[in-house]
């Protein structure tokens, strides 16, 4: 007889009801939008938003439940037009299943939704229009960026946010009670912190640990978790110093025209498994905090690496990557824009909402006219309480 594998431990631990989750509580919590949602029987087409292992997977699952609704579930890196043209005939030969458009219609999970084509999003618009199919699109990437407007107008964005240690470090002590062992406080903070706000990288984690290493019953320990943790890959701890000190480096290098050396951290990185949009948007970053007006084009030339990262992928990225790190270090530098910019923010934060100059004031209408408003002196446009702040230092 062939034994059945178990699913990962991070399947077997998905929570059955919304009061099982942990996290996200600004969402799901007592009043909060998609606790109300749920309770008034409303379940609009949506976007959950967030990063890897945060629950967006579980949220939809369990909103489709609570709902009473049929659910289908599709990745968008594997699916296309015809597998939700099939969803769509079931439906519609099955009006059974979702009774009159609108009121009770199936629900559509499409995983990693960002990865969609316009022609693929655009397919779906008629049927989430109609209310045949309640969307739930799950992203990591910014679905401004990622979803088109048409399709993005009828969708509501919920933002997840990354689990806490403390709320990994819970899910930890889940996991080991699943597997029948016992996770000392040690090991559990170090899974919270290790995880960087991902619960599944934390389970398997736990779980790879567990089957090397703990038996059942055994108390799994701070030190048998690193023991675990030997593989080239695992020792670049995403949430730990290595991972934040690598890129500091990084930075810094291209900061100070090093370019071999930015060049051996990007190597680093990119071999430790960093994900390469994390480098990228770091870049396209440094082209505007550092190399700023110095060269305008380097923020051109970081967003068309970014791109290339997203479009091309590893193992071919790495040279968009590096001609990109070539660039940026070798770039005269200039921080004027940006020290210009927190300069004027902390005296936002520091005065408020001070009086705009009447001459600046917008003047539709004849009233707001009489009352002074797009009239005066033209020569300052700052507040008067700030009259002579100088915030961008010209050379």
């Amino acid at each position: 007889m062939v034994k059945t594998q178990a699913p990962p431990l991070a399947e077997r631990l998905r929570p059955h009801n919304l009061a099982q989750v942990v996290g996200q509580q600004h969402l799901i919590g007592p009043g909060k939008p998609l606790a109300l949602a749920l309770e008034q029987g409303r379940v609009p087409s949506m976007i959950l938003w967030g990063p890897p292992g945060v629950g967006k997977t579980t949220l939809a699952r369990l909103i489709a439940q609570a709902a009473q609704r049929p659910f289908f579930a599709l990745s968008a890196v594997s699916a296309g037009k015809d597998e939700l043209r099939a969803i769509v005939r079931q439906l519609q030969a099955r009006s059974d299943l979702f009774g009159q458009a609108g009121t009770g219609s199936a629900v559509l999970f499409l995983d990693e939704i960002h990865r969609f084509n316009k022609a693929q999003q655009d397919f779906l618009l008629p049927y989430v229009e109609d209310g045949t199919l309640t969307l739930i699109g799950a992203t990591t990437e910014n679905p401004s960026f990622e979803v088109i407007s048409a399709l993005l107008s009828r969708l509501q964005v919920f933002v997840l946010e990354a689990l806490k240690p403390q709320e990994i470090a819970l899910i930890a002590q889940r996991g080991a009670a699943e597997l029948g062992i016992s996770l000392d406080e040690d090991a559990a903070d170090f899974l919270g912190r290790y995880a960087n706000g991902d619960a599944r990288a934390a389970l398997n984690l736990l779980e790879n640990a567990a089957r090397l290493i703990a038996p059942q019953g055994e108390t799994l320990s701070l030190a048998q978790l690193r023991q675990a943790l030997q593989g080239r890959r695992m020792r670049y701890d995403k949430g730990g110093d290595e991972h934040y000190n690598t890129i500091s480096a990084f930075i810094k290098s291209m900061r100070a025209g090093q370019v071999d050396a930015a060049l051996y951290y990007l190597a680093r990185m990119i071999e430790a498994g960093e994900d390469p949009r994390f480098i990228a948007r770091r870049m396209v970053i440094f082209a505007s905090e550092d190399v700023g007006m110095a060269l305008p084009t380097a923020l051109v030339v970081a967003n068309e690496v970014f791109r290339a990262v997203e479009t091309v992928g590893l193992p071919e990225a790495q040279i968009n990557l590096a001609h990109g790190v070539v660039y940026l270090a070798s770039a005269p530098k200039d921080r004027r824009a940006y020290d210009a910019y927190f300069s004027a923010l902390d005296d936002v934060r520091r005065h408020g909402n001070l009086d705009i100059p009447m001459h600046l004031r917008n003047a539709p209408t004849e009233l707001m006219r009489e009352l002074g408003y797009g009239q005066g002196q033209r020569e300052h446009y700052l507040p008067d309480a700030l009259r002579s702040r100088r915030y961008y230092q010209v050379e």
